[in-house]
């Protein structure tokens, strides 16, 4: 949803270009010997103008009797194009490489806790030993892709992870009473990583303030990550003798990959006439009016009723429902819930949307 918002951003930072393109083509040359004809060439730019925006609505061709007007919309329209093209290859690639990155800031989130039992080993004013011995840091030990990451994440951070240890491990009172305790079973050892993690780490704490700032995404990305770590965690136990199994983002990346990818394309590219029935269900509104948020949920809930056969149309409303109500306006909840309904209703009976496979009915 964010890259596809960025890229609407785009796209009318380019519309806006190919217009400051045709008022350049038309502006008065101040080097030149003969100085033009000034009434002349703004009445061309505006000519230009109307005529580039009667082309880009797809209301005209771009002829005009003036082959000088003709050229320069055919120009503005080429390089619009082109870089709407570009910034959408962009948005693509970086939208998968920002999936697979959080991979790796989910190993740096395990290695972390290495790193901070490491720092608390080498407090001379309190033991820490029920923290450094805990099974499940022993675990994270042996597990070689977070070892790997604590050296590659983690290495440059001694000051940093010596001042969290003081300032957000030893600040909080359930882990000092924690340090205090003789005798500990497992499922209390758990509950202190599983603390460690929710609150310490990925709480509201210092920790999570140096990642919000090392990381665009982090209000997002933390909670995916708190999700993974949890099952991380839940999923292992002392003396089992298989390794700490580490959580996939994905069971399967190839799949995950093409939804994303077919995503993004179709709502970054809707038919005209999927956004015309958008239009038509928003009442007084017109949709350039409504806000951009509220346009890419709808956009993306449309696609993927439309693209995704195998996606009930209900699973597909309340996703885009809870997505309004993260990210948009108040009212904007029940504004989504109204014209999805609509439009599935509207897209049904038209034949635009068709679901099948195991268990499903169509358009249910």
């Amino acid at each position: 949803m964010q890259s596809l918002f960025a890229f609407h951003q785009g796209r009318d930072a380019n519309y806006m270009l190919a217009l400051d393109a045709i008022s350049q083509k038309f502006s008065p040359d101040l080097n030149a010997m003969v100085q033009p004809d000034r009434r002349q060439l703004e009445a061309d730019r505006k000519q230009a103008t109307a005529l580039f925006e009667q082309v880009f609505a797809g209301h005209q061709a771009p002829q005009h009797d003036n082959p000088e007007i003709a050229r320069a919309v055919e120009e503005a329209l080429r390089a619009y194009h082109q870089a709407v093209q570009k910034d959408f290859a962009w948005f693509k690639t970086n939208l998968v490489s920002e999936v697979q990155r959080l991979d790796d800031l989910y190993l740096s989130v395990l290695a972390l806790a290495l790193a901070l039992a490491d720092a608390a080993a080498l407090d001379k004013k309190i033991d820490h030993r029920n923290f450094t011995t805990n099974p499940w840091i022993g675990a994270l030990r042996k597990t070689e892709a977070v070892n790997l990451m604590l050296n590659r994440a983690w290495s440059g951070r001694q000051a940093d992870i010596r001042r969290w240890v003081r300032d957000v491990l030893k600040a909080d009172a359930t882990y000092m009473n924690y340090l205090d305790r003789r005798e500990l079973t497992a499922d209390d050892q758990k509950k202190m990583m599983l603390h460690v993690f929710r609150k310490l780490i990925l709480g509201k704490t210092l920790i999570s303030e140096y990642f919000e700032s090392e990381i665009l995404r982090w209000a997002e990305d933390c909670e995916i990550i708190k999700g993974m770590v949890e099952k991380t965690i839940k999923a292992w136990q002392p003396g089992n003798a298989e390794p700490l199994k580490l959580h996939a983002l994905s069971l399967n990346w190839d799949e995950d990959r093409e939804f994303i990818e077919k995503l993004f394309e179709g709502a970054a590219f809707l038919p005209d006439q999927y956004r015309s029935r958008i239009a038509a269900n928003t009442r007084n509104w017109e949709v350039e009016r409504l806000p951009l948020t509220d346009q890419v949920i709808l956009e993306m809930a449309v696609t993927e009723m439309v693209n995704f056969s195998s996606i009930p149309v209900k699973v597909t409303i309340n996703e885009y429902i809870e997505l309004a109500k993260s990210y948009s306006t108040p009212k904007s909840r029940q504004f989504i819930n109204g014209i999805l309904d609509a439009l599935a209703r509207q897209l049904a009976e038209a034949g635009h949307i068709k679901k099948s496979g195991r268990g499903l009915i169509d358009n249910k």
